[in-house]
């Protein structure tokens, strides 16, 4: 069951998150542009923040590139961009740091707390997204308070970083500054986030 607090929060944010999934759907067949996330007080330090926040690994700990990605557990382009990810994750060169948010559905903060809780995230999540047609994880009955907390955490933070929809994705560029990709990168931007396969 989901916790009341967190519940009222998670549909403050629906409508929003609603219409920006919309938004994704409609322009599906074109590119998300990455954007430099400079001058705005919310975003120093981001890349800091970001890694002293609770995310589960996908990939190796030691691939060089480091994504950030906030991720619903029901959220379809979510599921789409770990697909796609697959070459550079599995070939060692990219780890992914999924902050996961529970906003799309009223499961999705359950189901985010089934992966967060488990004995293994990592393996939580993959077994997600490896089952997503089928309805993913199942989601726990309980939300502990900790994991409660994170999640508002997370969810706090990527509202502070501007985004409005999952995923979310965070970048360092070369000179470390913060780039993000609001929705599912497409028409090459996944080898500009990532880099040769």
């Amino acid at each position: 069951m989901t916790h009341p607090r967190y519940r009222t929060l998670a549909f403050a944010a629906l409508g929003a998150m609603a219409m920006t999934t919309a938004t994704f759907a409609a322009e599906e067949g074109r590119p998300v542009d990455t954007q430099a996330m400079r001058g705005h007080a919310a975003v120093d330090g981001a890349m800091k923040t970001l890694s002293e926040a609770t995310w589960v690994l996908d990939g190796k700990p030691d691939a060089p590139r480091i994504i950030y990605a906030f991720t619903d557990p029901n959220c379809p382009y979510c599921h789409d961009f770990w697909q796609a990810a697959r070459p550079w994750v599995e070939s060692g060169k990219v780890q992914i740091r999924t902050l996961l948010v529970g906003v799309i559905r009223e499961d999705s903060p359950n189901k985010a707390a089934a992966i967060l809780g488990a004995s293994d995230p990592s393996a939580a999540l993959t077994r997600n997204e490896t089952t997503f047609s089928q309805g993913g994880i199942d989601p726990v009955e309980t939300i502990p308070p900790r994991i409660q907390e994170q999640l508002e955490r997370n969810q706090a933070l990527m509202q502070s970083l501007g985004f409005r929809g999952t995923p979310g994705i965070v970048i360092a560029d070369a000179d470390g500054k913060p780039v993000k990709a609001n929705g599912l990168p497409r028409d090459g931007k996944l080898e500009a986030l990532f880099g040769p396969r």
